[in-house]
């Protein structure tokens, strides 16, 4: 399968590496158990520039974005552009799962099982 380039706004490329040197408590711990193709083989990247915009986490390969909604989300203006946000980048192809940094930091096998789940879901859509 080819890999669909999703061109990015190239003044992302420093703030995306600022947010990677910065990671919250839930991207390190996700990114733990996604890192080096430890989901299902699949390889993930971490705040990845996609459009105008950066997402947590990223597999080209199955064009899906995981998102960790930390308490600033519940902000009104924060949600409404979480909202564009998300329907911009669908509308190129891209699916999302998010989850809440409680989630990630309570619940990890819950939040992994939700990944595979959709993984899995996937590769019986797209052989």
């Amino acid at each position: 399968m080819r890999r669909r380039i999703i061109p990015y706004n190239p003044r992302l490329k420093q703030l995306a590496r600022d947010l990677r040197n910065n990671s919250t408590l839930s991207e390190v711990l996700l990114w733990k158990q996604l890192r080096q193709k430890q989901m299902m083989g699949y390889d993930f990247h971490r705040q990845k520039p996609l459009d105008e915009y950066i997402v947590d986490f990223f597999c080209n390969e199955l064009m899906l974005a995981i998102e960790i909604d930390g308490d600033s989300h519940r902000d009104k203006d924060v949600f409404k552009n979480d909202v564009k946000r998300q329907i911009r980048l669908e509308g190129l192809g891209i699916s999302f799962l998010r989850f809440t940094d409680i989630q990630v930091k309570t619940n990890m096998r819950g939040v992994v099982d939700t990944i595979a789940g959709w993984i899995e879901a996937y590769e019986r859509t797209h052989p």
